[in-house]
Parts: structure tokens; sequence; C-alpha cells
């Protein structure tokens, strides 16, 4: 008797919130030819991490014209002579939980090679003094266009939902730990200013992934990331008289060597990890054996307690190379570990919701399951160490031609942060918006 009150009500809800994605479709219709021109002028004008003068102005004005609450020049870079260019957009809308939608601004150091009409050219000199070619690799502009989208449709559609909306663009996601802008907007007092949101929502997209899906995860989706370097000390002499000297070289390859069995030999196989040694420096002349060699590495694990036990084994097998060379405690190898951003936790209750109402907006074929990665993303700060539930979910870039002759052929379509990455903006853009807006509808319902 209590299944069919239920199953109808059930039934009128889909319907309702497929009726209220009508009018948004209809919208984005209107609308996407003037949110393309928004991407093209963001991709042709990209500014570096920790410089988003430009485009935090530009989010900052579409924000204010919109109606919201607008703060801007938000953030707090402890260890670099940054200024704080992050902006928050707020809308009031009546009782209900506060949503926060991020996205990124800053583009990376690359000399772009797309050749497209509006590929940027610009050039800068930053922090390091020399010049670079600045491009959006990694599609924060896709993501800054479908944030101003979502912003609009939302402000118009004030009747289908109520709460408070928390609209973040942030700086230097691409900054690095000790960089990064999520931790510079925290530490700037975000939630104290701005409120405390009751779920959060970000969005990525891939080109590993065709235009026009989207793919969601559970729990840990991105690493956990420790980049840092080993400093091996020898005892230099001549390279013909080795018997003389504690040669660092060799101790630099025995280590290299021992620290791969760290994720073979050590790590659980279901637990993913990788360690990679990036850079090698050692030596000036080959007659000549040095006294040091310098290694940096980047450590990578999906959880924080797979990486605390992987960096307690690369310090124990340093000190033993050192100790079977027969090299005195002051002379062990010097390791300095930073400890880079926390995994990324995708709430298991809030993906599932989110998940139901992306298969509803886009069809159950274009809502794919996705593998969790090792690269690091500073959206993992916003949760507060899981205290917040949070989503951040991937939605494909992939132009579908090109995307389906990659599979054929078996040539990979360029990666994010690669100088050839472009993505397929109508539809990428079209997707993410209509993904979102489903999400916030979902949550924030009347």
């Amino acid at each position: 008797m209590k299944v069919i009150p239920f199953l109808c009500l059930l039934i009128f809800a889909c319907e309702l919130y497929a009726q209220t994605l009508q009018p948004v479709d209809q919208w984005i219709d209107q609308n996407l030819e003037s949110l393309v021109r928004t991407y093209k002028q963001l991709h042709a004008s990209p500014e570096l991490s920790g410089y988003e003068i430009h485009t935090s102005a530009l989010i900052a004005a579409r924000l204010h014209e919109l109606g919201y609450e607008v703060s801007d020049h938000l953030g707090k870079f402890t260890h670099r002579d940054w200024k704080g260019y992050g902006v928050v957009g707020i809308l009031k809308n009546g009782n209900g939980p506060v949503l926060m939608i991020r996205t990124e601004m800053d583009a990376l150091p690359l000399v772009e090679k797309t050749n497209l009409s509006y590929a940027s050219v610009i050039k800068v000199k930053p922090d390091s003094g020399q010049e670079t070619g600045v491009m959006h690799a990694c599609g924060h502009d896709i993501h800054m266009s479908i944030f101003l989208g979502v912003a609009e449709i939302l402000m118009q559609f004030k009747t289908s939902w109520h709460g408070t909306l928390m609209m973040v663009a942030q700086p230097s996601e691409e900054g690095g730990p000790g960089a990064s802008g999520a931790q510079a907007l925290l530490e700037d007092g975000l939630y104290t200013k701005s409120g405390r949101p009751d779920f959060i929502l970000g969005l990525h997209q891939t080109p590993t992934i065709m235009a026009g899906k989207l793919a969601v995860m559970a729990g840990f989706s991105n690493a956990t990331s420790r980049d840092g370097e080993i400093i091996i000390h020898g005892t230099g002499s001549h390279a013909a008289r080795p018997q003389d000297g504690k040669d660092p070289i060799v101790l630099s390859a025995e280590l290299i060597m021992a620290l791969q069995t760290i994720i073979s030999r050590e790590n659980n196989p279901f637990h993913p990890a990788v360690l990679t040694i990036g850079s090698i420096h050692g030596g000036t002349k080959s007659n000549i054996i040095p006294d040091q060699v310098n290694l940096k590495f980047t450590l990578r694990a999906l959880d924080d307690e797979t990486g605390d036990k992987l960096a307690s084994a690369i310090f124990r097998m340093a000190k033993g190379i050192a100790y079977a060379a027969g090299l005195p405690e002051d002379k062990y190898p010097e390791i300095i570990m930073n400890k880079g951003y926390p995994s990324n936790y995708n709430d298991p209750v809030l993906t599932e919701e989110i998940a139901a109402a992306f298969r509803k907006a886009l069809g159950k074929e274009n809502v794919l399951v996705a593998d969790p990665v090792l690269s690091g993303e500073d959206f993992s700060y916003y949760s507060l160490e899981k205290k917040i539930p949070s989503l951040f979910f991937n939605i494909g870039g992939a132009d579908p031609v090109k995307f389906n002759e990659s599979l054929r052929t078996g040539i990979p379509l360029p990666s994010n942060h690669s100088p050839f990455m472009a993505p397929a903006p109508e539809l990428t853009i079209r997707t993410g918006i209509r993904a979102m807006v489903a999400g916030v509808l979902r949550l924030l319902q009347n």
C-alpha cells in the first residue's frame, strides 16, 4: 500500500526534474555562441598562476552584471610575493543549503602549437625571469566558460531552486604545494568571509573522454603528492683512483634502482602509487669523481597512509645504501620532502546523488565510471579533510570524430598540459553546463 504512492511521487519528481531542464536546454541553445566567444577570448589571453589580473577582473565583472554579491582580490600566498586574485560571487535565494561551485583561472607556461585561429601568442617573463609562452593547456578556459554559463542560468531560473550559491573562481591551481590557490583562499578566510558551504562541486575537462560524456567516481579520485630532493654525499677523487673516494654517482644509481622496489615489493598492489626520479645532477668532468649528486623525485599515492609508508621507505633505503657503502653518519643522504596536495575524496553519498542527476540529464550511456588518477588536485583542500561533502568530476573534451579516429588508429590524442591540447568547445561547454545545473537542481531544487 505504501509502495505505490512512493513510486508515483518518484515518477512525478523525475518528470518535474526533466521539465526543469527543458528551459535550461533552450537557454544553452540561445547563448552557446556567446559562451564560446568568451571561451575563445579566455583561451587567447591566458595568465599564469598568481598573475590572473585580467582574467579575475572579467569573472568579477560578469558575476556583478548578473546580480551576484561579488568579492575579489582574495587569496593569501604564504610563500610567494603574489597578489590574491580569487573571486567569489554569492547569490542568496531563500532558505536552503549553501552550495559552492569552483573554477580555476590560471594557465600554463607553454608555447601553444595548436594552430587554432584563437591560439595564444602571449609571452611573459614570470618569476624565473626567463621568457615563456602562456597557454590554457589544461582546460581552465573551458571551466570558466561553463562556470559563467551556470551562474547566469541559475540567476535566471531562481524559481526552480532555493538556498545559496557560492561561485568561487580560484587562482593558481597549477601553482603546486605552497602556491596553491585553494590554500591561499582558505588562508585568507574564504569560509569566514563568504560562508562555509554544505556541499562543493567542481569539474575538469579531459581529452581522454569524448565530448558529450562525463565520468564520476566515489572515494579517492586524485592522489596525495610529495615532491622532494635527495642529496647523495660522497668523497671526491680522481676517476683513475676510485679507491680513494666514495662515488656518489654509483650510490645514486644503486639508490634509484632500490627505490623502484618500494612500489613493486613494498606497496600493496591494490593501493595505486608511483615514485619517479625526475632529475639527476652530479659531476663536472669525466675524470673526476664528485662529492655530491642531487636527485629530485615525486611520490604519488591515493591515500595518506600509503603515502606515509612509502615516504618512510625512501628515508630507510637512502640511509641503508650509505651505510652499506661505509659512509660515516655525517655523510648520510639528506632528504628534503615536501608534502603536496592531500588526496581528493569524493563523498560517496553525494557522488551517487549527483550521478543520478547526471544520468537523468545526459542519459545513462553518457555517464561513465572514472578511474582514479595519480595527479594532484588542490580542489581537495576545500572539503577540510572530508568534513564537507564534495564531488570533483570529469567531463569529456575530445572531439568525437578525432576521439573515434584515435581509437581506430591507436594514436593518442594530445593530453592535458600538451601544447597541442585543444578541446571541442561547443559540445564540452554544453555538456558541462547541463551537468552542473542538473547537479545544482538536485541539491537545491524546490
